[in-house]
């Protein structure tokens, strides 16, 4: 079967390149005012994600607590402290905003669909899927800027946490809870209307992207970076993965994981958000003029993770065992 195309990782390419070519009408203070519409693009995502969000299957994935510790622990303790440990490796050898990607990437939480649908591909447990991404996403709120903050107050540089997380608060955790409230009217129509409303989620991101790239590139951050600071993330981001699923299949191994507890540990504990990434990273390095260079490592690890999981997805559905 020929392999399709994802058009959203097209779609981030061409966001960066007219960042790169037209970056006035996405910077701050352009034509697009990102000040405003960058918060109601944040907001837009995430009522869209609560109102498509099924509260009985996400109950259903509640009973697997040694799963939860292991991918929530995984995504907030073990990656986290990798991240900690390369940015004090690395030193100065790196520019400050491209090491603060690097470690802000390693403080993310885990997506939700992908690694729903790759778990569902593969034959793991969808339900714990279910659970745990969504979990990953509404406990960093808290912990990805905890750490950020943590990280930055190591290396000199104080981040308003207090501040960051009202801002988060407001823009990512009460649409979401309205999403939820209004899912009896909407949930309906946005279950029918899936495909629409995924474009609709993801040109929001693109959006966001380009305006992330745009500020970046009127201060001129990437004059020092160029094509070494690209192959630098992408091997960084390779290793970060492989890592990320060795330490997982051990744990899993070392626990006795079931087939489908150990699926949906590994796509889970090693899995990154940018759905949820980029909104983050607005909120909370909004006026940061190395933006772009901050997310550089998110939108290099995410097409990476995919094309990985999706290969170990389809490899574990050929494995599975014959119910029939």
């Amino acid at each position: 079967m020929k392999p399709r195309v994802d058009w959203f990782l097209i779609g981030l390419g061409v966001a960066t390149g007219l960042a790169f070519l037209f970056p006035n009408a996405g910077a701050r203070g352009g034509a697009l005012h990102a000040e405003v519409s960058n918060k109601v693009g944040v907001a837009l995502i995430f009522f869209l994600h609560g109102a498509g969000l099924s509260f009985a299957a996400l109950r259903s994935g509640t009973l697997k607590p040694r799963l939860h510790l292991l991918v929530q622990g995984t995504t907030f303790v073990a990656f986290p402290l990798l991240g900690l440990l390369l940015v004090t490796v690395l030193g100065s050898r790196v520019s400050a905003p491209l090491a603060l990607g690097l470690f802000y990437l390693c403080a993310l939480p885990s997506t939700v669909s992908s690694s729903v649908a790759l778990t569902a591909t593969a034959g793991g447990n969808v339900p714990g899927a279910v659970f745990n991404a969504t979990l990953s996403s509404l406990l960093g709120v808290f912990a990805t800027p905890l750490w950020v903050s943590l990280q930055q107050k190591s290396a000199g540089v104080a981040l308003p946490l207090g501040a960051v997380i009202v801002d988060l608060l407001t823009w990512l955790v009460l649409p979401l809870v309205l999403g939820q409230l209004s899912r009896p009217l909407l949930g309906p129509i946005v279950e029918r209307h899936k495909k629409r409303v995924a474009i609709v989620d993801r040109l929001t991101i693109l959006m966001l992207v380009y305006t992330s790239f745009c500020d970046s590139v009127k201060s001129g951050v990437w004059t020092s970076t160029g094509a070494g600071g690209l192959i630098f993330c992408l091997c960084t981001s390779g290793v970060l993965l492989l890592l990320a699923l060795t330490f997982v299949g051990l744990a899993c191994d070392a626990l006795h994981f079931s087939r489908e507890d150990r699926i949906a540990a590994v796509f889970c504990g090693s899995k990154k958000t940018l759905a949820s990434g980029v909104p983050m990273a607005q909120l909370m390095f909004g006026a940061h003029p190395g933006l772009g260079l901050i997310l550089l490592p998110i939108m290099i690890y995410h097409p990476l993770q995919l094309i990985v999981c999706g290969w170990l997805a389809t490899r574990w559905s050929r494995q599975a065992p014959d119910t029939a």
